[in-house]
């Protein structure tokens, strides 16, 4: 069975969200098309499609960066009309700070927001702790592997104790090997901060591995094309990547998406 979610509780609804970039002298480019979706206390939901599907637009339009061109997305039952503590975002590249170490790294959104050091620094030390890096709490960014910086990103985002942790490719810059381990550790880190996540990503088997559902995007118009429930049961391990029903998850969501990447390919090689 999967960690147990709260299956009444909606930590965000995305209702009727449309996305249309105006341009000047240009025609307008429509991103987003009648997006619907809901996300539930605890789960882990990814969205997959093909470059340019308005994904990654659909996660900033959340973290209130962007605004929608119609529609509402609520976090608890709120309207979302700006960046909030509620929401936190990592991005494939690190943002660190890089004349900080680590504990001070963790701990900047909670002294930014006025929480006195001595507490900033004992809620940061539970996040480095959680995510594996006790011991580097002094080190400097430029001293820390990739995937190392990763994790110091996901536990300052954890450490405001955000509703929803908003992952846009987190790992795309890392090598394979890397981006597998920080797999698990995504998943230990999510286990034990029970925090609602929300993951974009271009790989099948990441979304699949990670996710308590995966949400396939159509091309642009980027909107909901299909709803894949993964009942791969939890705690997960690498070794269930080698299971028949993984595998035939993975070819399932594939073959929704294929043409289109495909297509994708094709157009930025012309």
């Amino acid at each position: 069975m999967n960690r147990g979610v709260n299956q009444m509780a909606e930590a965000l609804s995305i209702e009727g969200i449309n996305k249309v970039f105006e341009r000047a002298g240009k025609p307008s480019v429509e991103a987003l098309r009648d997006i619907n979706l809901t996300v539930r206390e605890g789960e882990f939901v990814s969205i997959v499609g093909a470059s340019g599907s308005g994904k990654s637009t659909l996660l900033r339009i959340i973290d209130g960066l962007l605004p929608a061109s119609s529609g509402v997305v609520k976090v608890s039952g709120h309207a979302v009309t700006r960046p909030g503590a509620d929401r936190a975002m990592v991005f494939q590249q690190d943002a660190l700070l890089p004349w900080k170490p680590v504990i001070e790294n963790v701990a900047y959104g909670l002294t930014i927001a006025g929480t006195p050091k001595r507490d900033a620094h004992a809620t940061a030390q539970r996040f480095i702790d959680m995510a594996g890096l006790k011991g580097f709490e002094q080190h400097y960014p430029h001293q820390l592997s990739g995937g190392m910086r990763q994790r110091v990103n996901v536990a300052r985002a954890l450490a405001v104790n955000p509703k929803i942790l908003l992952l846009d490719e987190p790992f795309a810059a890392l090598d394979a090997q890397t981006r597998e381990i920080m797999q698990t550790e995504l998943l230990n880190i999510w286990q034990k901060s029970g925090t609602t996540v929300l993951l974009i990503t271009h790989q099948i088997d990441e979304a699949v591995f990670l996710s308590d559902r995966v949400i396939v995007f159509s091309a642009r118009p980027g909107s909901v094309r299909e709803e894949i429930p993964i009942p791969l049961p939890r705690p997960r391990a690498l070794e269930v990547k080698r299971h028949e029903a993984f595998g035939a998850l993975v070819d399932r969501i594939w073959h929704l998406i294929e043409h289109e990447v495909r297509s994708a390919v094709a157009d930025n090689r012309a």
